[in-house]
């Protein structure tokens, strides 16, 4: 059974916001999430994740200098957990529709407040069985780096397989040829496909 992680708080075609129930709980970058919405569901790898204040533009404060430990900082000023939120951004990167794994947007983007899982092994197995999502994360401007994101992504998915190592060879052979000619790009990759 897949993990229930939080609910999206901002959406759009090609990405969406979650906000996590649990402070400090996020998924690990390039983690592989899925979204259920009426009549399918939407598969995006996570690209940021971070912990910040509830109120824009009023960052939190250190608190923790006569404190041992972080918990003692949250158990001597309970409130922190009601005055900060975990978020993370999820890229879109394919989405289920009559029991068929499309790799490209969907037709729709998902509704706020929509909750967010974390896949299963089986259902990450499932979804990479083809390499066509990477050519949508390779061809993004996001706020991480692409070949970074990539790598995440491909190392996430890895440990959901049966053969790890064979899965990220068939990985570098679909990237050299999504790749072609951005040799820098592909070698950046595969240099941190290395567990």
């Amino acid at each position: 059974m897949s993990t229930k992680l939080g609910e999206i708080i901002e959406s759009g075609s090609t990405e969406f916001t979650a906000e996590s129930y649990e402070l400090h709980n996020l998924p690990s970058l390039g983690s592989l999430v899925k979204v259920t919405a009426p009549k399918l569901e939407i598969f995006g790898i996570v690209y940021q994740s971070g912990t910040a204040g509830i109120e824009p533009g009023r960052r939190p404060i250190a608190r923790g200098k006569d404190e041992t430990s972080e918990e003692a900082v949250y158990q001597s000023s309970p409130q922190l957990m009601k005055l900060l939120r975990s978020e993370f951004q999820v890229i879109v990167v394919g989405h289920k529709i009559d029991g068929k794994i499309l790799q490209y947007l969907p037709p729709k983007p998902a509704h706020i407040h929509a909750f967010v899982h974390l896949c299963t092994s089986e259902e990450i197995k499932q979804f990479s069985q083809s390499f066509s999502f990477l050519s949508i994360l390779v061809n993004n401007r996001l706020q991480i780096s692409t070949e970074e994101l990539v790598a995440a992504a491909l190392r996430e998915m890895s440990k959901a397989q049966t053969d790890p190592h064979a899965f990220l060879i068939a990985a570098g052979k679909a990237l050299t040829a999504t790749l072609s000619g951005e040799y820098h790009r592909l070698k950046t990759i595969l240099s941190r496909l290395k567990q």
